[in-house]
């Protein structure tokens, strides 16, 4: 079902080493977002000025996503819904865990057929594809093998799409045309870390049966480059500090907080669990560069608590938990080169909308 030659050349090596510039981005961090994003159930004026509406991990909260999309001026053209002036970039993770994902699959892939949408790869598209694919010289495994663990993460997306179905086939083929990451020239998208030596080393920003195999396999440079573009890269605790993540799973290693400009530290470049006290202490090997480039980069993936901010100048996180009780995020960017606290919007479902999906 994957293209084994389905690739798209990278924004050349000049768009990819941009990256590498050293001016640190200023701090917005715990920011409280105020103004017009935080009137999650008023509808605001679509957007005079052209751009794009970089939208959180769905999650399979299609009356979220259809009401965000809606306070931000989309419509219905009958084909798709489509704003007049702007483009929805979806950071990918359109599905697990929610009670409407074959509903969000329609629209995004509508929109992004029709040109109103441009979307990226989740690690839950990715894990899909992974899951679905048999191993191409062991036949009766697939390359994302079939545990519980596994299972029981996937369970809802393959209750709604029918397992094994043309519906779940037909889904799989359209997550292997979507790309790792976009670089826009003025802006920058991506699931989880912007990382330009995973990049580089990749090559493209397409998957093909070739690379997801290797991206599948533990201890190859391309699970590690698509491990932190997708889910982003970890350190190692030190001094055997262990705690239990959101799912319950006891953790040894951290998410890498890639997007702070500070240098690296345990105590603050660390995604823990508040109550874990991890140490004052420097970083040695951290996994990635830090992002210190000035051109505006949008995320999801990490779980943010709204109204409060994760965003430097030039970095912002755009997912809320729209899932869990968050509401689902955007940032409308209209071509400036800082990050605007302004410019988020956010929407939980209204029950008109959870009426119609």
């Amino acid at each position: 079902m994957i293209p084994r030659r389905h690739r798209v050349a990278v924004r050349g090596n000049a768009a990819i080493e941009r990256s590498s510039g050293n001016r640190a981005n200023a701090n917005l961090l715990g920011s409280t977002v105020h103004s017009r994003a935080r009137r999650t159930n008023s509808v605001d004026q679509p957007s005079d000025q052209p751009g794009y509406d970089v939208v959180g991990d769905v999650h399979g909260s299609a009356a979220a996503l259809e009401q965000l999309l809606f306070e931000m001026g989309y419509r219905d053209d009958g084909a798709s819904l489509r704003h007049p002036r702007r483009q929805v970039i979806f950071v990918g993770d359109f599905i697990d865990r929610g009670p409407q994902q074959c509903r969000v699959l329609q629209i995004a892939r509508s929109m992004v057929a029709t040109g109103a949408a441009k979307a990226v790869l989740g690690n839950h598209e990715f894990n899909a594809i992974a899951y679905f694919t048999q191993h191409p010289s062991r036949p009766l495994e697939h390359l994302r093998q079939h545990t519980e663990k596994h299972i029981r993460q996937h369970s809802a997306f393959l209750q709604q799409i029918g397992n094994g179905s043309a519906d779940h086939a037909e889904a799989v083929e359209w997550f292997a045309t979507l790309p790792l990451w976009l670089d826009l020239g003025d802006i920058r998208v991506v699931h989880a870390c912007w990382d330009v030596d995973a990049m580089t080393g990749l090559g493209t920003s397409m998957v093909d049966t070739d690379l997801m195999v290797a991206a599948s396999t533990r201890g190859t440079d391309a699970y590690r480059w698509v491990e932190h573009l997708c889910k982003g890269p970890e350190v190692s605790l030190p001094d055997d500090i262990q705690f239990h993540d959101k799912d319950g799973n006891l953790r040894t290693e951290a998410r890498f907080r890639w997007w702070d400009p500070r240098p690296p530290n345990f105590r603050y470049s660390c995604e823990t669990p508040a109550r874990i006290d991890l140490p004052d202490q420097v970083i040695e090997d951290p996994p990635v560069t830090q992002y210190l480039d000035t051109v505006p980069v949008l995320f999801g993936h990490y779980w943010r608590t709204w109204p409060q901010l994760d965003a430097n100048t030039h970095t912002a996180c755009v997912d809320y938990s729209a899932v869990h009780g968050g509401p689902l995020v955007a940032y409308r960017w209209s071509g400036e080169g800082t990050i605007d606290a302004s410019n988020f919007v956010a929407a939980h479902a209204s029950s008109s909308f959870a009426s119609m999906v």
